[in-house]
């Protein structure tokens, strides 16, 4: 019994040479997360430098090097944080804890959305107060470049 028998010739993979290789490559290292590339980084510089070098310049042009897309880690870190939130709002059992719990919860939010509405009242203040300054700069220029038009104007 061949693939072929199993699954249609449609459904079987197929990879062009380097390019399919050098895919299941890429998708093995991305698996291993970040310090998989980086050792595979070094081990390039130390049997053939030029390798270890287009390793390097690879992860910098993908942004691997820096991004958290590759590592498996983060993945844990969001997990963490959703089942934190979510152990938070878990009743304790103790109702006495659980009000205060709740009304202390309900105070924060009430705050951070109190302090958002200040920090975007004083981004649109400070906004204002740049148009302004341009607005009268710009005003000022204008009447030292042209002293006749000013002066027909305030006349």
């Amino acid at each position: 019994m061949t693939t072929t028998d199993i699954y249609p010739p449609t459904a079987i993979p197929r990879h062009n040479g380097a390019q399919g290789w050098f895919a299941r490559a890429e998708a093995w290292l991305d698996a291993r997360g970040r310090g998989a590339w980086i050792a595979a980084m070094v081990l390039g510089f130390v049997f053939f430098w030029p390798a270890g070098l287009a390793l390097l310049a690879y992860m910098i042009w993908s942004k691997r090097m820096f991004s958290k897309s590759c590592t498996t880690r983060s993945m844990g870190r969001d997990h963490s944080a959703f089942s934190a939130a979510r152990h938070a709002m878990r009743s304790s059992g103790n109702a006495a804890f659980d009000a205060y719990k709740s009304e202390t919860l309900r105070r924060l939010e009430e705050e951070q959305d109190n302090f958002e509405a200040f920090l975007a009242r004083l981004r649109e203040a400070k906004d204002k107060a740049e148009f302004d300054q341009f607005m009268d700069d710009r005003a000022r220029r204008a009447s030292r470049a042209d002293p006749d038009a000013a002066a027909q104007t305030q006349a």
